[in-house]
């Protein structure tokens, strides 16, 4: 009995394991990010700028003020903080035919210090 316990004990671990990212989040501006594009290409980042948008194609970006800019997805998610500066945390994706673009796994606005 205990051996099944210790057993289905490690499963769950294992599970939670792949679960888990194990990434570490990086800070990175967002000028660093269209700088350093293909060496940041996969990483898990963080991030702060100005949520905007252009109607056809619909796409969402964020920007700084020298317009370093990085899309991001999904839509739906970001759309409610328009007009908004925000800090978002995601995966960065870079590819010379569909430029810079973030996956978020978190968006809240951005408090300046």
């Amino acid at each position: 009995m205990i051996r099944r316990w210790g057993m289905v004990v490690l499963a769950l671990l294992a599970l939670t394991a792949c679960s888990d990212r194990g990434e570490e989040v990086r800070q990175a501006s967002l000028a660093v990010l269209v700088n350093q594009a293909e060496q940041l290409d996969g990483s898990r980042v963080a991030t702060q700028g100005w949520e905007r948008h252009f109607e056809d194609p619909l796409h969402y970006w964020i920007e700084d003020e020298d317009l370093n800019r990085v899309e991001i997805f999904p839509h739906e998610r970001i759309a409610p903080h328009l007009g908004e500066t925000v800090r978002v945390v995601g995966v960065f994706e870079y590819s010379s035919t569909k430029g810079r673009r973030m996956t978020l796994e978190s968006v809240e606005p951005f408090k300046n210090p």
